[in-house]
């Protein structure tokens, strides 16, 4: 199968549930051991009230999606600039998407953007952004 490359056409998405496990361990990882992502006690007295997820862990699933949809293409150069918008709680189930936005020519090498984001089963946008990868 190509991957997606016409105007409006979708990309292979998925949905992932962000526990609690998986924000500590971005945060191994990452070495982002903010307590509003850690410390449930802390994170009651913030303006979220509640220990939120990593912004950068959205992301995370964006490049998986992006490498998912360009293997290949993707680590050859492709870029995101997001947004983040609403933040993920310990226990929600994400949708990660996005669809061809434009594909255009750039020095002779083609470009296709794609609108990205990732949603919060609320109907919130987590994340939205512009994916670009190079074909070619």
């Amino acid at each position: 199968m190509s991957p997606p490359q016409a105007t409006g056409e979708e990309l292979k998405g998925f949905r992932r549930t962000v526990t609690q496990d998986r924000v500590n361990a971005y945060a191994g990882a990452s070495g982002d051991h903010n307590p509003i992502h850690l410390d449930e006690e802390f994170a009651s007295t913030t303006r979220f009230g509640q220990r939120i997820a990593h912004g950068m862990l959205s992301l995370a699933f964006v490049w998986e999606m992006m490498s998912i949809n360009y293997p290949g293409a993707w680590h050859d150069g492709g870029t995101v600039k997001t947004r983040f918008t609403s933040p993920v709680v310990p226990g929600e189930e994400v949708t990660v998407h996005g669809s061809v936005k434009r594909v255009r020519e750039v020095g002779g090498r083609q470009f296709i953007e794609c609108d990205v984001a990732v949603t919060r089963p609320t109907g919130e946008k987590a994340l939205t952004g512009t994916a670009t990868v190079p074909l070619g």
